[in-house]
């Protein structure tokens, strides 16, 4: 856990103005539609910081910001590859490419997802909402 939590001015800094609207507009839809709890940590080889959010042990998501780049991390178990397939169609070209070239372990896939010009806010939505229904109406 970290001791000092990044400002917002030194998060907006750190990512450029585009990717802190992406971080900002991410961050607000899952505090406004998940009950979940979270933690700062230093980001390691992913990111300078995570932020993660869990509730009950599980974790939702986590958004690794770094300089000029923000990486989310979602993990998909077997419901949730499931959900995914059965609403393909939902998704970008790069989000249906992504998903189907990262590795499928033993707990499911690890979707590492660089957010860039090809990913949409609207697609990491939709990718949380798969993982987990939200706790409020989403908007």
């Amino acid at each position: 856990m970290l001791e000092k939590i990044p400002t917002k001015e030194e998060l907006q800094k750190m990512l450029g103005e585009k990717k802190f609207k992406a971080w900002a507009e991410i961050n607000s839809f899952i505090e406004k539609n998940y009950n979940v709890e979270f933690m700062w940590d230093k980001g390691g080889k992913t990111g300078v910081y995570e932020l993660k959010y869990r509730k009950s042990g599980k974790t939702l998501c986590a958004l690794y910001p770094r300089e000029l780049g923000l990486q989310i991390l979602i993990i998909f178990g077997k419901a949730e590859r499931e959900k995914f397939e059965n609403s393909r169609q939902e998704f970008s070209q790069y989000v249906n490419d992504f998903y189907d070239n990262t590795h499928q372990y033993h707990d499911g896939k690890w979707l590492y997802l660089d957010y860039n010009s090809n990913l949409s806010v609207e697609d990491i939505k939709k990718l949380i909402l798969i993982k987990k229904k939200p706790n409020v109406r989403a908007v």
